[in-house]
């Protein structure tokens, strides 16, 4: 059996993540300091400090979640002696959490990465009208039924190009639609209709992971076409494919790709458990992977890593 290192995406920031780290750990301190100079910003101070509308800003919780997440890879590193090359047999992250993984896994600086980011979350920002776009998170429904109600719904607007699609799996019953705001409000009551428990509009700035987000995947193409991108010290679990890549011009194909593309992350956790993998490290802020993992595999354990315990917990878990 063997372990893989999750990488956490959008709505898991809050202010004051990372501060603890900071606070304790030199590593941790160092990442901070090399994105804020990556981004001529003082995020690290809007992490600790708010304020959280602020943080919420899609250009700004995306690499601000990437760098909490290397903070805890870092403060690992020097203090429990991780070495991913050894000790993950996978890495995957949620939406702009394979940004944090690629660069845990080395394929990345985190400069690199914190630019990435930064140009991501502007592009998405920008790719659709500030109230024309929604999400909506749909409870108690299984993917198919819930991308054929998009796709009803969606059709039901054909005549003012309306979209709505299938944006995450997240496993569980759990499904997250994106589009057009009165296609992704239809297809909510088209999902109720074929049994779905709950249907949540979620407070997001833009409708992500959809086709209306063409405009920001041209936008990552050239700014991917331009990064250097080395082959990670483990393969990636890509989003658009649930399966392993490791070859950096396929890592820029599927990076581009998944900005309009389905987040397949029930079907990418279920992959590694297939291959062996008993036990899912989610590194950085919340615990929502790992929260998702006993809903995809029963058999797994999710284990959560952003404070200071956690990385004391996980040191004397894994002596060396």
């Amino acid at each position: 059996m063997s372990s893989a290192f999750t990488f956490p995406g959008q709505g898991s920031q809050h202010a004051g993540m990372g501060k603890a780290l900071a606070e304790a750990f030199a590593p941790a301190r160092d990442v901070f300091a090399e994105v804020d100079a990556a981004l001529g910003q003082n995020l690290s101070r809007l992490m600790f400090d708010g304020p959280e509308a602020e943080l919420t800003l899609t250009s700004n919780a995306q690499p601000a979640l990437m760098a909490v997440s290397m903070a805890v890879v870092r403060t690992l590193e020097a203090e429990a002696g991780l070495d991913l090359a050894r000790d993950a047999k996978f890495v995957a992250g949620h939406s702009l959490g394979e940004y944090s993984a690629l660069a845990a896994a080395g394929a990345l600086s985190v400069a690199d990465a914190a630019r990435l980011l930064r140009r991501r979350g502007d592009a998405m920002q920008k790719a659709v009208p500030a109230g024309e776009g929604a999400m909506a998170a749909i409870l108690g429904l299984e993917f198919g039924p819930v991308a054929a109600a998009a796709t009803e719904a969606a059709r039901e607007f054909h005549l003012r190009a309306a979209v709505c699609e299938a944006a995450n799996d997240n496993g569980g019953g759990q499904v997250v639609i994106s589009g057009t705001k009165i296609a992704v409000e239809r297809a909510m009551e088209i999902a109720k209709s074929k049994g779905a428990k709950r249907c949540i509009l979620l407070p997001v700035s833009a409708p992500f992971h959809c086709s209306l987000m063409a405009p920001a995947a041209d936008a990552m193409e050239e700014a991917l076409g331009e990064a250097t991108v080395l082959a990670p010290k483990v393969p990636l679990v890509a989003n658009v494919l649930a399966s392993p890549i490791s070859d950096p011009a396929d890592i820029k194909r599927r990076l581009v790709e998944q900005v309009t593309g389905t987040v397949r992350w029930r079907e990418c956790v279920a992959y590694m458990a297939a291959q062996g993998v008993n036990t899912f490290y989610e590194l950085g802020a919340g615990k929502v992977l790992s929260g998702l993992v006993k809903r995809i595999a029963a058999e797994a354990t999710g284990v959560a890593i952003s404070a200071p315990a956690d990385i004391e917990a996980y040191r004397a878990a894994n002596p060396r």
